[in-house]
């Protein structure tokens, strides 16, 4: 069993592909479903759940021994985090993290385990880290869909780079590749449009979906008219929320999302508009379909008969003179699924360079950044029908295996010849001659269609008939006869057959500049944008600043046409290559058990296929022959130098010439020296099975982990040498520090003593001097002469009756021992008082300034029928609230403003203790509790949400609100006196509290906190009791005055009332359109109902 249940397949003596089969077939009988070849993993897709991704086992793989702990995904983040940062074999570098495998292998969910544990290792308590974890939700939801060989297939590639300053992540970007834009139009049988569309139209409320101008689900062409089970539906509920509280939590604005909604919207409308011939041989929109292109129209924000014409009709222009060409009927239904695909492919591209644009590190351009990668990319298909997006994808599988090839066997062996290293050849299934096939120019097959698409005559037949004639007795390629454009590739995975009709169209990927000019000029601003970006060489796009749009429409037309989808991909290939070249790679390989993605079922057949075409049997033997880490010469010594116990031996000959570059930079006598230090410190550690070329050594797999325990031990050592070298120099000087002390205080006492006898001689003298005046005193008085009594001057009448009597004056303080001055435990006894003066200067702005962003910015949300809620305390201590909640029963809270920070602070009575959580304010005006993954509109709607579900990690509820210290007035100062006016007071009635001297400054200042739905006019105090009186007045009228308030819906005229919330820019036209559909089916309902009447009346 231990044989059979090995977790590293490169340890096994007798390998074969029996074998093979049989170890990771037993393992996934036992729910093993992670395997090690060396430092590659194999990962199985089990189709179920696994109880082994929880927060403990997350823990057990943070900075782990790998043999400690069996292979997991958990295990590869780790790897790459801590090579990251250096702390294994290789320094500081970059990495990238390759996921390869087929349809339905598992790549999607490896992916979001990777990003998972790789945000736990790099936790700094920032939301960024959360931020990061929602965009792969939310790129799925756009990007991913249901086929016949995954239920959640990636329909596009993406390579998440994660960019570090130290051990924190700064920052993020997506880079995409090649999103397959035709399944918005069409779905073979068995599969399903993009996620968003079906998650919208289960998940959107009812108010929402009149807004938006959506129907039944069933009535849509571009979804087949097909939906879901009850089942579904309530689940693609679910996940419309949690794609919503994504795009809220990485900081997407309200009005964004409004008019992307609108326009998925208007891509379904514009599906099921309809084309009929007239007599004069032009289109017109069938009458069922009349309402469908009113509603597009206002989704799209544009004018329906622009619309119309751009679909039914294209404008040249010929020497200056206009030439208006009209569709027939393919012609238009092509251009209507046209504009549906680059609308939704904008609408994907836009969202990624929004995700980038927020998620951009935060630091100095001069700051160098490290970077994990991790590259989630469409797995190799073939299907009964293979199109463009198929060859695209396949190819994109073939340069990815090239990769793994070149780093782990053509890379590695041919380090072995030039080392002269012993070593017996192993052969691998080389697909270079499969990329020069598709990429070589100028004859290869993306060049040739390139060439193809700049001819406006030429057809997919011609294409396939060149491909013919050129690739005829290539070994990779086959001439396939039939009715269709057909032609074969033999793929490193097998052969695949493609149908080549529409791959012209495809490549080109045009939109008639009719179309592109209606589109910028949108009363929809995103639909604006999106078509006035430009897209660079690699497909990516670039939104620019709407200030430019109509100055450089033209240029950025012409200039996005130059490069063809199929250039745009080589080159962005490319550039995804040369990033991973210049990275240090870690492979996860995912296999796929079976077919038909049920649990606990093994397809030997599907399993052996995919291990061949992955060459995993060449990868076993030559992890456990070969030498996977090769560092030189130079690398090793500075790298271990550490290791080097004996002091009398230099790294190198000459110490002052030691660098970072490579060993054959540097002269024979250096390269010499390093050596010797190398040999030296493997002989220190006495690791075995190593080998020593001319310019570098050759390590095992498992080489670094035993050098990275040495190092770990020594660093250990090394904790310990420092805390007993620290604690003695402290306690060193803390003895001096003694023995001054005391010796100050012994001085002290000397001169008090001093001091005390002079004291006593002086009164012991003036003891006897009053002695002698007693005596004196009794000897008979000598009368003096008498004076005489002076006149008595009159007192000033200007003079201030303080000034003639003395002043009082302040005690003077007895000055501070000197003892006490010099020790140095006592400093805060004396404070520089022009530095205290100017921290409290700078504590005093600081308050200042979140008051005013508090009466700016956060009042009007906070009030809810004209006062703050009882558990808000506005800006006070966090002692004060630990002394609120303190004799609180367990649960209870209260939020308040942060002193020092634009935000708030949840301070919580658990149950040991009082917890403070710090609430962010996203970009986009959300709250959020640090660390959770949930944003909020409002401070009350977080507080309803969670007095349901508990704050992570303790799971705590809000249950008891900590209200104010009496019902009269609040607890704090900043926000006092800001209570509404009774609503007879706001309709100009008289206010006695005017007569009463109330400041017009105060009352100008309490207007900042007027609600949208209130008067401007306030009041100071009110009493409870009338308080309670106004504000159930205030919600009895609030029913009937709905429509003269602000923040209700358009009207029925058209007229678009300021709200709190955003509504799409033709939302009148919108409903007007959703009513005539409804009454055309109506109608059309109705007459078949007739008919079939007046046809049973006649048959009987």
């Amino acid at each position: 069993m231990a044989a059979a249940l090995q977790e590293d397949l490169a340890a096994l003596s007798d390998l074969d592909e029996a074998r093979l089969l049989e170890s990771l077939g037993r393992r996934f009988q036992h729910d093993r479903i992670y395997t090690y070849i060396g430092d590659i993993l194999i990962a199985i897709n089990p189709f179920k759940y696994l109880p082994i991704y929880e927060k403990p086992v997350s823990e057990k793989y943070k900075c782990h021994e790998k043999k400690s702990l069996p292979p997991h995904i958990f295990a590869v983040a780790d790897r790459a985090y801590q090579s990251l940062l250096g702390r294994l074999a290789t320094g500081p570098r970059n990495q990238c993290i390759v996921i390869s495998g087929e349809s339905g292998a598992g790549k999607t969910e490896s992916t979001k385990l990777l990003l998972r544990q790789i945000m736990e290792l790099c936790k700094a308590n920032s939301q960024l880290e959360q931020q990061i974890l929602q965009v792969n939700p939310l790129l799925e939801a756009f990007g991913n869909a249901q086929t016949v060989m995954n239920d959640n297939s990636s329909r596009f590639g993406k390579y998440i780079q994660l960019r570090f300053q130290n051990a924190s992540v700064k920052g993020a970007k997506i880079n995409e590749y090649l999103l397959e834009k035709s399944r918005v139009v069409h779905q073979d049988e068995g599969e399903r449009n993009f996620h968003i569309f079906y998650y919208m139209l289960a998940g959107i409320c009812k108010e929402d979906k009149e807004m938006y101008g959506l129907l039944d689900p069933s009535q849509y062409r571009y979804i087949n008219g097909k939906y879901g089970t009850e089942e579904m539906v309530k689940y693609w509920s679910e996940k419309y929320h949690e794609v919503s509280n994504a795009m809220d939590m990485v900081g997407f604005e309200e009005q964004e999302k409004v008019d992307m909604m609108a326009i998925l919207a208007g891509i379904l409308s514009l599906g099921n508009i309809m084309f009929e011939p007239q007599v004069n041989e032009m289109l017109r929109v069938t009458e069922k379909s009349v309402g469908w292109l009113r509603a597009a129209a206002g989704q799209f924000g544009v004018q329906e008969e622009e619309l119309l014409k751009s679909l039914i009709c294209t404008m040249s222009v010929t020497r200056g003179e206009s030439i208006r060409r009209y569709h027939n009927q393919q012609q238009a239904e092509d251009a209507r699924d046209s504009i549906a695909k680059v609308a939704y492919g904008r609408v994907f591209g836009w969202i990624v360079s929004k995700i980038n644009e927020l998620l951009a590190p935060n630091v100095d351009l001069n700051v160098e950044l490290n970077e994990i990668g991790i590259l989630d990319i469409f797995g190799f298909e073939n299907f009964a029908v293979n199109r463009y997006e198929q060859l695209c994808i396949n190819l994109a599988n073939e340069q990815l295996q090239y990769f793994f090839n070149h780093h782990i066997f053509l890379m590695e062996q041919n380090e072995y010849k030039e080392e002269s290293i012993e070593w017996e050849t192993i052969t691998y299934k080389d697909n270079k001659p499969i990329l020069d096939l598709f990429l070589a120019k100028p004859f290869g097959i993306f060049s040739l269609l390139d060439e193809q698409s700049a001819f406006p005559q030429a057809t997919d037949s011609n294409f396939v008939d060149k491909l013919n004639s050129k690739y005829k007795g290539n070994k990779h390629y086959e001439t396939v006869r039939g009715h269709n454009p057909l032609f074969a590739v033999v793929h490193y995975a097998g052969k695949v057959q493609y149908n080549a009709s529409g791959f012209l169209e495809k490549n080109r990927d045009t939109i008639p500049a009719s179309i592109r000019g209606l589109f910028i000029n949108s009363v929809t601003p995103l639909l604006s944008v999106l078509f006035a970006a430009t897209i660079s060489r690699t497909g990516t796009l670039m939104p620019q600043r709407r200030a430019k749009l109509l100055q450089v429409a033209e240029d950025n037309f012409n200039s996005t046409r130059k490069q063809s989808v199929g250039a745009q991909f080589k080159h962005s290939l490319a550039v995804l290559m040369e990033k991973m070249f210049a990275a240090n790679p870690h492979f996860v390989r995912c296999i796929k058990p079976n077919a038909n993605k049920q649990p606990n079922q093994l397809d030997s057949k599907i399993v052996m296929d995919q291990l061949r075409y992955n060459g995993l049997l060449e990868t076993i033997r030559i992890r456990r022959d070969g030498f996977s880490w090769r560092p030189s010469f130079a690398e090793f010594a500075q790298r271990y130098s550490i290791l080097l116990i004996k002091p009398d031996v230099p790294l190198n000959k000459n110490r002052s010439q030691t660098t970072n570059s490579a060993t054959e930079r540097l002269p024979g006598s250096d390269v010499r020296g390093f050596e010797r230090s190398c040999l030296c410190i493997l002989n220190n550690t006495n690791i075995k099975g190593w080998k020593c070329g001319s310019s570098r050594l050759f390590f095992k797999y498992w080489h670094q982990e035993e050098l990275a325990k040495l190092i770990d031990r020594l660093g250990r050592a090394a904790l310990v040498l420092q805390k007993n070298y620290r604690a003695r120099t402290c306690r060193r000087r803390y003895m001096l520090l003694i023995a001054e002390v005391r010796t100050q205080r012994r001085l002290q006492r000397e001169r008090e003593e001093e001091e005390e006898r002079r004291l006593q001689q002086e009164h012991e003298e003036e003891m006897r001097r009053q002695l002698e005046m007693e005596q004196e005193n009794h000897r008979t008085p000598v009368p003096l002469p008498r004076k005489k009594k002076p006149h008595p001057q009159p007192r000033p009448r200007t003079m201030a009756v303080e000034s003639i009597l003395s002043p009082q004056q302040p005690p003077v303080p007895r000055p501070r021992s000197r003892q006490f001055q010099a020790t140095p435990f006592d400093n805060h006894l004396d404070p520089d008082v022009a530095r205290e003066e100017e921290a409290a200067k700078e504590r005093h702005v600081k308050k200042k300034n979140t008051v005013r962003w508090f009466k700016e910015t956060q009042a009007r949300k906070v009030v809810r029928n004209g006062a703050f809620p009882n558990w808000f305390h506005g800006m006070i201590t966090r002692r004060q609230a630990e002394d609120f909640i303190a004799d609180k029963p367990l649960g209870c809270f209260l939020i308040r403003v942060g002193q020092s920070r634009e935000g708030y602070t949840l301070s919580y009575r658990g149950q040991d203790r009082c917890r403070h959580y710090m609430i962010e304010m996203q970009t986009n005006g959300k709250y959020v509790i640090l660390g959770e993954d949930r944003a909020h509109a409002s401070l009350p709607d977080l507080v309803e949400y969670h007095s349901k579900v508990g704050i992570k990690p303790f799971m705590e509820l809000l249950t008891v609100p900590c209200g104010q210290r009496c019902d009269q007035e609040p607890d704090y100062e900043e926000l006092k006196n800001m209570m509404l006016r009774p609503s007879s007071l706001a309709d100009g009635g008289h206010d006695p509290s005017d007569e009463a001297g109330h400041d017009p400054g105060h009352l100008e200042l309490l207007k900042l906190f007027v609600p949208p739905d209130q008067g401007p006019s306030l009041e100071a105090q009110v009493p409870p009791v009338l308080k309670r009186i106004s504000d159930r007045k205030l919600r009895m009228e609030a029913p009937g005055s709905q429509k003269n308030l602000p923040g209700g819906p358009p009207s029925e005229d058209g007229q678009v009332y300021e709200n709190t919330r955003p509504f799409p820019r033709l939302y009148p036209s919108i409903r007007l359109a959703m009513k005539e559909i409804q009454q055309v089916q109506q109608h059309f309902s109705d007459c078949i109902k007739d008919v079939e009447m007046k046809q049973s009346s006649h048959h009987s």
